[in-house]
């Protein structure tokens, strides 16, 4: 359920040009030094900063991780004591994100949620940026263009990649889609193991 309480998204999102602004004096970087660690223009990082360009979820990835922030901090979630996760949804577009994780650097953990109803977008608009992804479909059907391949994802699959190479994903068909994402910085990947429940048993062929 959206927590509707506190400042609502758009006044989240319009405040975010002075943050960056903050946390890139703060660190001694000029635009064309932020350039270069995140791949973003230093035209469109000046229009972030002056409120001109709306941030997107594209743009504050790469941004959290050059600052070494999270994207709780960078979006100004309020802090509390409470030692409770309390998950803080992200509008962007008609997606909603919340993010699962709240320390800076390393792997991050994002929950994404696109509504079903209207046809999905037909023509991709694939992008790039620094950075490995992975994700995993928990419900409905997952659309993603990655380079050359156009894939179809359903519950229980996974994708991972090099955010370098053009992607791009929305939901495939009507219906609602809900997907765990997980970011991490060039060349992190994500490994799964699994030991074998009872001995022998990862002996068998």
């Amino acid at each position: 359920m959206i927590d509707d309480t506190g400042p609502g998204p758009d006044r989240t999102l319009d405040a975010v040009g002075e943050r960056l602004r903050a946390l890139r004096t703060r660190s001694d970087l000029t635009l064309a030094d932020l350039a270069a660690s995140t791949g973003i223009s230093v035209s469109t990082l000046s229009r972030l900063e002056s409120g001109t360009r709306r941030p997107t979820l594209e743009l504050l990835l790469p941004l959290a991780r050059a600052h070494g922030v999270t994207l709780d901090e960078l979006v100004d979630a309020p802090q509390t004591g409470d030692p409770r996760v309390h998950l803080r949804p992200v509008r962007h577009g008609d997606r909603t994100v919340v993010p699962l994780t709240r320390r800076p650097g390393g792997i991050q953990a994002y929950k994404t949620v696109i509504p079903g109803g209207s046809p999905a977008p037909g023509v991709p608009d694939p992008k790039t940026h620094e950075g490995y992804e992975w994700l995993y479909i928990l419900n409905g059907r997952l659309r993603l263009v990655l380079g050359e391949h156009d894939i179809e994802l359903g519950p229980g699959e996974a994708a991972e990649f090099d955010t370098r190479v053009p992607h791009w994903f929305e939901r495939a068909g009507r219906d609602a889609v809900e997907f765990l994402s997980l970011f991490g910085k060039q060349g992190e990947r994500v490994h799964l193991r699994a030991r074998p429940s009872r001995p022998g048993d990862g002996d068998r062929a």
